[in-house]
């Protein structure tokens, strides 16, 4: 019952308000423990409740009101702030980490996922990363343990914690007041997990296409 609550945007804006967002967008940024928390669905649920979606419903949202710049301005500071707590964290405690034993809210294969995406993108792998659940959460302590420039990681910081925060929490605020998105809320909440995959996807694709042309020229 207790995970399930954790998973559920409705639940944990309801008990936690949105203080509680802005909370959670941070660790699930950049805090071990926050790998599992839905960012995703939160901001886009946050953004649906800025333009009023939940004001005249008898769900659990009922009465709750959020001023959307106050939302996108938090959630924004949170994701860039998050992302600095997991490159400081890395930088302490580099290759320490990968010695770890597994725990509750450690899995050394979160981790090498992490560090598979940051090889495979580089200082991009910080803004696309954003994207991708759990990854996002172990990326900027992978780019802490590998003494990345700190100038490079905040540009590109701040860049990936714009597009992530505000762009998803607006997607919610303007495809939230489309009447099938708000009858349907959860069938959209998936449906905005999968949209956000996209750039990454889109990446993948182009990255992939590179590999194969660079092997083409070699075997020419």
């Amino acid at each position: 019952m207790l995970a399930s609550n954790l998973l559920d945007p409705e639940h944990l804006i309801k008990v936690f308000g949105l203080l509680g967002i802005f909370a959670i967008v941070f660790a699930e940024s950049g805090l071990l423990i926050g790998f599992f928390l839905p960012g995703d669905s939160l901001l886009f649920t946050a953004g649906a409740i800025s333009a009023g979606v939940f004001a005249n419903t008898n769900g659990p949202l009922k009465g709750i009101e959020f001023n959307y710049f106050v939302v996108v301005l938090g959630v924004f500071i949170a994701a860039v702030a998050g992302d600095q707590a997991g490159y400081v964290f890395g930088l302490k405690v580099g290759p320490s980490l990968f010695r770890r034993p597994n725990s509750r809210f450690f899995k050394h294969e979160h981790l090498e996922k992490a560090q598979g995406f940051f090889d495979s993108h580089g200082p991009k792998a910080i803004i696309l990363a954003r994207f991708v659940p759990i990854v996002r959460t172990f990326t900027p302590i992978v780019a802490g343990a590998g003494k990345m420039r700190y100038s490079t990681f905040v540009r590109y910081n701040v860049v990936g914690g714009f597009l992530w925060g505000v762009g998803i929490t607006t997607l919610g605020y303007f495809f939230g007041q489309i009447p099938v998105v708000r009858d349907n809320i959860e069938v959209a909440l998936i449906g905005i997990v999968l949209f956000s995959l996209l750039p990454v996807l889109f990446e993948v694709v182009r990255h992939r296409r590179q590999a194969n042309g660079s092997q083409a020229d070699a075997a020419g």
